[in-house]
């Protein structure tokens, strides 16, 4: 069964970084595009990045230069980088793995991303 772990979330004060990272297992990591969502309470579920199996990124466009996505195929793991945090940002965050050839789409359970004073 595919697992995808999320980790690195946690509560920081605006203006600070994190980084998430997502641990992908019992999948061919390098032919899914990964991406990153996030869910605030109340709001539905948005993209935040994409990056394909061939290394091009996507980002929501509020969230261009603050955020980065990224990927090491060779540990099955994304990266989300944050820079430059707001309160708008608290959210839970997800993990997604997706190969529409092999139909197949993937979630992590998510991690908690909290940004207050």
């Amino acid at each position: 069964q595919v697992q995808l772990v999320e980790s690195g979330g946690g509560l920081v004060q605006p203006g600070g970084s994190l980084r998430l990272s997502c641990a992908a297992s019992r999948l061919i990591f390098s032919i899914y595009d990964m991406g990153w969502y996030r869910q605030a309470p109340g709001k539905q579920r948005e993209l935040v990045a994409r990056i394909t199996s061939g290394g091009s990124t996507e980002y929501t466009d509020s969230l261009k230069g603050r955020f980065t996505i990224s990927r090491a195929n060779a540990l099955n793991t994304v990266y989300l980088q944050m820079n430059s945090l707001k309160a708008e940002d608290t959210a839970v965050y997800y993990c997604n793995a997706r190969n529409p050839s092999l139909r197949a789409d993937y979630w992590g359970q998510g991690t908690q991303v909290t940004i207050s004073s």
